[in-house]
């Protein structure tokens, strides 16, 4: 099917956030996936196989990088496209993240949601 809807998996505990890049990314056209925790974002990852995935750092039950060490053990999640959402700007966890392929990192106070958009439409390779 030529003209699938990418699907888009956003892990973030922060609910106003969460919502503010649904909302942008459906009237971009986009399917998305919503967990508020790595634990159900982990589980939802691994059954739905979103086309990329928007994951913060910081969140309850399990954390960013606990879940993309999860993903990344799994042969559909090794591969998966990951975009770290945080509000760390500590380089060690941007090295963390990166060793575990990650496609990019984006500290939350340094972005707006077009730039997500257009982040997401290079990696899947869409150019509106």
């Amino acid at each position: 099917m030529a003209d699938k809807k990418n699907t888009i998996l956003i892990v973030e505990d922060e609910m106003d956030l969460r919502e503010l890049l649904k909302n942008k990314l459906e009237s971009e056209g986009y399917n998305v996936l919503e967990a508020d925790n790595g634990r159900v974002g982990t589980d939802m990852a691994l059954s739905q196989h979103p086309d990329i995935i928007l994951l913060d750092i910081i969140m309850p039950q399990m954390d960013g990088l606990s879940m993309l060490k999860e993903l990344r053990q799994d042969e559909w999640g090794k591969n998966v496209p990951v975009i770290i959402l945080s509000n760390l700007s500590e380089a060690e966890k941007i090295s963390e993240g990166l060793e575990k392929n990650v496609y990019d990192y984006l500290v939350k106070s340094d972005w707006e949601p077009d730039n997500v958009v257009a982040l997401i439409r290079k990696k899947l390779g869409k150019n509106k």
